[in-house]
């Protein structure tokens, strides 16, 4: 029975139990942690091989260029045919980088503060005020860049295909002080959801006050299905050719989630004007990135067949996962009106939406109990979540047996917090 057609009484009574019931998932004194989404280390094993791929014996390149050497800044010519067939681009529209796309995008950032892009009247620190569109929930480490770097911050809210298209195209229209939007159009971090054409299109089509406009297009899980397949999405650098707007995506790409994490490879994808802008900044940063890892990748994938396959495998290991969390919200909250979440088709997260104004608490309980969340509104930009309601539960690190002793501790602290909030609702006034 849904706690809201309870009577007070009845309230008291499920409160009771719940408490109860909390207090004895406390006692098995757990040390749970579902923060971050971390491979596992079934995951990492299954990119071993690629630690002696390679030696002295065979570290040069096609050509003969010897890896272990400084140049090259924009990434070895194996590596750049590879990953452009990944990224779905020609091999002069990509970059290959170090190992954190993150570094990328923040560079990305950077340049244009610093010095503009192309279509920039000047740098944007010279142009006052700089704002950027988020979509809300989403990725905690792309607001801390807009954070750190002193960006404006705007929400928008985030649907089942994409953002909310309405409001960003007011937003857009009429100020030139919105230099870009995130994006994460395949899996979204946290929701999971995929951008439509629709989506996709009009954010190619769309008119912005600001001729540097800019889409920073997080292809972070292109690949990362659980089981079915990956989802398909728009190519939203040709879609912004075709419309006369080819400077406006900026991609990104890495394998840190799909080899090692920490020692993966990373990418830009972007129009050739880009390439060139972004070659230009980066030769003053660095003599040349990690060669010798990027020939490990191209070795131990040898082709984009060769990547998917690996994907398919890493599938194999985290679905289970996933459907262990599935199988405990619905087991313990489905159809009590306390709660709604997200059922990814791929990606690393699960979004859930809980009661207005109990998700910190929720997270707090659950943390007392031995079982670590990430922290509420992290979702959010700076951290705050208007209606402190989503929580957003990373399953690819614990083991299956972890996520249903973690999901249990969950699943009560969701019904512990929300059915004492709808008893304080319900108290006369």
């Amino acid at each position: 029975m849904s706690p809201s057609s309870l009577s007070p009484e009845e309230l008291s009574e499920r409160i009771g139990k719940a408490e109860q019931h909390y207090q004895d998932l406390s006692r098995r004194n757990l040390q749970l942690d579902m923060t971050r989404g971390k491979p596992s280390p079934e995951q990492l094993d299954l990119s071993d091989t690629m630690l002696s791929i390679v030696d002295g014996s065979n570290c040069k390149g096609d050509d003969g260029t010897d890896y272990r050497n400084y140049g090259i800044g924009t990434g070895i010519p194996e590596a750049k045919a590879l990953f452009a067939k990944f990224m779905d681009v020609s091999t002069d529209e990509i970059i290959i980088g170090g190992n954190a796309s993150l570094t990328m995008m923040y560079d990305a950032f950077v340049g244009g503060l610093l010095f503009g892009m192309p279509g920039s009247t000047g740098p944007w620190r010279e142009q006052g005020g700089i704002k950027f569109i988020c979509p809300v929930p989403g990725y905690d480490r792309h607001f801390a860049i807009c954070e750190r770097l002193g960006f404006e911050m705007i929400n928008v809210d985030m649907g089942d295909d994409g953002p909310d298209m309405d409001a960003v195209e007011t937003l857009v229209a009429d100020d030139a002080a919105i230099k870009g939007i995130w994006c994460v159009p395949k899996y979204s971090n946290p929701t999971g959801a995929t951008y439509s054409d629709e989506i996709a299109g009009r954010l190619a089509t769309m008119k912005t006050a600001a001729p540097d406009f800019r889409i920073f297009w997080d292809n972070a899980y292109t690949v990362h299905h659980l089981g079915d397949g990956p989802d398909r999405v728009a190519n939203i650098l040709e879609l912004c050719k075709e419309t006369g707007n080819p400077d406006r995506p900026l991609m990104f790409g890495s394998t840190s989630k799909v080899t090692h994490a920490g020692s993966g490879v990373a990418m830009m994808a972007a129009s050739v004007a880009n390439i060139k802008d972004a070659a230009e900044k980066l030769f003053y940063s660095t003599i040349g990135p990690d060669k010798i890892n990027q020939l490990r990748h191209v070795r131990f994938f040898g082709d984009l067949d060769g990547l998917l396959a690996h994907m398919e495998k890493q599938a194999a290991s985290i679905a289970p996962k996933f459907s262990a969390v599935d199988a405990a919200l619905e087991k313990n909250l489905a159809g009590k009106g306390l709660a709604t979440w997200t059922k990814p088709r791929g990606g690393y997260f699960v979004s859930v939406d809980v009661l207005d104004d109990c998700a910190a608490e929720i997270i707090d309980l659950a943390g007392k109990a031995g079982v670590k969340l990430t922290p509420a509104g992290a979702t959010f930009p700076y951290g705050k979540d208007p209606k402190d309601s989503n929580i957003r539960l990373a399953p690819t690190m614990p083991s299956v047996y972890e996520i249903e002793q973690a999901m249990e501790v969950f699943c009560a602290c969701v019904e512990l917090v929300c059915v004492r909030k709808l008893r304080e609702s319900e108290a006369p006034e």
